[in-house]
């Protein structure tokens, strides 16, 4: 899309910096996060949800995943956010709620696998197993006390900190283009 022919929405454009991906849904994940102790099952709570989850988005597509884990974390935030509109339209949670730790487990795929091949250890190590619990929380949720996520919502905080803490942008290419586009030095 072009105005007047300037780029207005462009893949080739950074319009957040990695840290700002990490820290806004970071930012956006606390409100939900302390209600889950102070205030379980509120309403309120899925109005910063859902803004949480579409950060995300820009999150997502920027780590280095493979492409099939980043379709899981796309997958993730459309069920999340489903289950999020449900809920704040008056939605029965007895539906809302499944659909969302359907979403769990796309999201604990992607954090896993995102984290399995991030450089900094601490990352893999929180992020695997953030993401491993929270995925696999879906599948004993029924025979788990209540406050049982709760640590995966921990360990997730944990590690967005994480990733934008470590994060260290590449080094500019010294390479420059000459007049031919041949690389010159």
């Amino acid at each position: 899309m072009t105005v007047e022919g300037i780029a207005v929405l462009s893949s080739e454009r950074e319009y957040l910096s990695f840290r700002m991906t990490a820290i806004l849904p970071l930012l956006l994940f606390l409100p939900p996060l302390v209600s889950f102790a102070v205030d379980p099952g509120a309403l309120w709570a899925e109005y910063p949800g859902i803004l949480f989850h579409l950060a995300m988005l820009f999150l997502i597509s920027r780590m280095d995943a493979p492409l099939w884990a980043k379709a899981a974390g796309f997958g993730w935030i459309t069920l999340d956010v489903l289950a999020g509109a449900l809920l704040i339209n008056e939605v029965p949670a007895d539906l809302a709620d499944p659909i969302r730790l359907a979403g769990h487990i796309l999201a604990g795929l992607w954090i896993v696998t995102a984290s399995l091949v991030h450089p900094v250890a601490a990352v893999r190590i929180v992020g695997t197993i953030a993401g491993t619990w929270l995925g696999g929380y879906t599948f004993v949720a029924t025979s788990l006390p209540d406050g049982s996520l709760g640590p995966a919502g921990v360990l997730f905080t944990v590690w967005l900190i994480l990733l934008a803490a470590t994060h260290r942008p590449a080094a500019p290419n010294p390479v420059r283009s000459g007049a031919t586009g041949a690389p010159t030095t």
